[in-house]
């Protein structure tokens, strides 16, 4: 079993590969997202540090109880052969309507079968005001014509 596309990466196959987990975590869908994961994915995500696909689930159950209307934007840093670096920003509010913008780095690696073997995330919250929000697509897949990152001065 393999999930495309494998490494060794080119600059258009690593940005295939952030495309794919942007749209797989915008659809907050634990098991479908842990299924991007190897058996057992080595994870540090803020101060929390597990590994294996069961685990990353209850994470992300845990995550989008509390991360409420999440969207995200990732967009590719850097790339070698098996490993990917991006950047990446998020919206979210919490269960009070606070919103907030997160924003973070990423490095993953893979297995030879395209499945990430490790991910070590760095994440910083900032509250923002609801006006101050830049990701107003509807809940689940970013649109293909709604900028990115860069574009948005992120």
């Amino acid at each position: 079993m393999t999930r495309p596309p494998l490494p060794p990466f080119t600059e258009e196959t690593a940005k295939q590969k952030v495309r794919a987990a942007e749209d797989g975590w915008n659809s907050r869908t634990p098991a479908k997202v842990a299924l991007a994961y190897s058996e057992n994915s080595e994870w540090r995500n803020r101060a929390e540090i597990f590994s294996g696909r069961e685990k990353i689930e209850k994470f992300l159950t845990r995550k989008w109880d509390r991360e409420l209307d999440y969207r995200l934007i990732k967009e590719l840093w850097a790339w070698s052969e098996n490993r990917i670096s991006v950047r990446f920003a998020y919206e979210w509010r919490d269960d009070s309507g606070q919103w907030y913008r997160s924003f973070g780095n990423e490095n993953w690696e893979f297995d030879e079968g395209g499945f990430m073997q490790r991910r070590f995330a760095c994440i910083n919250d900032k509250p923002i005001n609801e006006t101050d929000r830049k990701f107003r697509w509807p809940i689940g897949r970013r649109p293909d014509d709604h900028p990115g990152l860069s574009d948005l001065g992120l």
